[in-house]
């Protein structure tokens, strides 16, 4: 609820999920390669490009409704959907990966043996 708030404060209302059964599961992951062809479709429904190298997705039972691309930032999402706090919620995921990426970088390194 608390990303819901800091949203509705930056950016007005947001849609909200009414009208989806409340049993509907989400789910956000990685993109698999099966996915392309889905993320495509999004990108023509929001008029915009297709986004490109590594992908996050939001599924709602089993159909793809955002993506983003971890690249750049850059997201797409069904318009006809309320997609609106799925495309944030994959920003905000986004933002952990990238704060936990350079700490597993480093541990990586540290556990490599040196060559003497």
């Amino acid at each position: 609820m608390r990303a819901t708030e800091t949203l509705k404060k930056l950016f007005g209302p947001t849609q909200s999920l009414d009208g989806i059964d409340s049993s509907a599961s989400v789910t956000i992951r990685y993109a698999r390669p099966d996915d392309h062809r889905a993320v495509m479709d999004l990108a023509y429904l929001d008029s915009s490009y297709v986004p490109y190298g590594v992908v996050l997705v939001a599924e709602v039972d089993g159909r793809l409704w955002a993506a983003l691309s971890l690249e750049d930032g850059h997201a797409v999402a069904d318009p006809f959907r309320p997609s609106g706090e799925l495309a944030f919620l994959l920003t905000e995921r986004a933002r952990q990966i990238a704060r936990i990426a350079p700490r597993e970088r480093n541990r990586r390194r540290t556990l490599t043996p040196s060559a003497a």
